[in-house]
């Protein structure tokens, strides 16, 4: 007879199967690449043995670069925080997939998400057009505090062009043409991109795990008032609204391969809807009330976030039994 822990693990093996045909079927491969103009320049064999004299070093053992213009100029942050916001909204869009720069995105949101970075290009153009307009300021500057180590070579006549962000929409599928050339080859290419969306699956799980049980945790820790650092927490509204943007993005993204997360958030989404924040301050017994129900589901997840690499491993282990 089959043990619990057997059936549950062959049940959970099923659902990532399921779960990955489903991702192969809705989802698209996104990938996001950036141009960047590099700020930083290593120093000439002959500078880093400079260097390396005044540490009674020998040169080939430093590893030594310079700076090449203020990365904390306003312009030059206003550059960098395009990039990251563009990060960040490819991130939240879409879900983990094991192919380094590759993720995941709903095939409905391709098109839309192909003109938002067309749109974004263009802010970053313009922030890149005006941190130009700084660029001479910006190498006057460095002049200054790189002394001898200042070299007129290492810049652009312009910045223009050297910031730039793409997207692209590559195939993960196993090739048409392989299945005249090598049906056997094509059988092996489909179980491989079978086991990729597999892996997906599980990449997913515990990125949603993981974030859950931080942003539960949090929002537990700023209504106790104390850490578990002993240190006091102020609670303000982002602890709330960074855990209902969660939700929505859970629920446009939920792969719904694992029952047990997705009662654990369907319960925190029941015990915070229609709180404010202001009501938290406000109301001391609807504060101690919330964080009382968070703590249950707090320690289920921290259950689940032991169990996970225990499961992951008999998991794979019945994979390959199968295979």
């Amino acid at each position: 007879m089959m043990s619990t822990a057997s059936l549950l693990d062959r049940i959970e093996t099923q659902s990532a199967t399921t779960a990955g045909a489903r991702l192969r079927t809705t989802m698209a491969a996104v990938r996001v690449s950036f141009t960047w103009f590099g700020v930083r320049k290593s120093l000439t064999p002959q500078q880093k043995a400079q260097a390396a004299e005044s540490f009674d070093a020998e040169g080939r053992f430093l590893s030594a670069a310079k700076k090449l213009i203020d990365t904390k100029h306003p312009a030059f942050r206003a550059v960098t925080a395009i990039r990251g916001g563009i990060e960040q909204s490819w991130k939240s869009q879409s879900l983990p997939f094991p192919e380094p720069g590759v993720r995941l995105i709903k095939q409905d949101q391709v098109e839309p998400f192909a003109l938002q970075i067309d749109d974004l290009r263009i802010e970053l153009r313009d922030a890149v057009a005006e941190l130009d307009r700084h660029f001479d300021e910006l190498k006057r500057a460095a002049r200054q505090r790189l002394g001898s180590l200042f070299n007129p070579d290492d810049y652009p006549a312009t910045l223009e062009g050297l910031f730039d962000v793409a997207c692209d929409f590559p195939s993960v599928e196993p090739p048409d043409y392989l299945v005249a050339l090598s049906p056997r080859l094509y059988e092996q290419e489909q179980a491989r991109v079978s086991s990729r969306f597999e892996e997906a699956v599980r990449l997913a799980e515990e990125a949603f795990l993981s974030e859950f049980g931080r942003l539960v945790s949090h929002l537990g820790e700023r209504l106790s008032g104390v850490g578990g650092d002993g240190e006091t927490k102020v609670f303000r509204d982002s602890a709330i609204g960074n855990l209902t943007e969660f939700f929505d993005r859970f629920q446009r993204l939920n792969v719904r391969s694992d029952a047990q997360l997705d009662a654990l958030v369907a319960e925190a989404r029941r015990i915070v809807r229609g709180v404010e924040p202001q009501d938290l301050r406000d109301d001391a017994s609807l504060r101690r009330h919330v964080a009382s129900e968070l703590s249950r589901v707090q320690s289920t997840l921290d259950d689940l976030l032991v169990d996970r690499p225990r499961r992951r491993i008999l998991r794979g282990s019945a994979t390959k039994e199968a295979s």
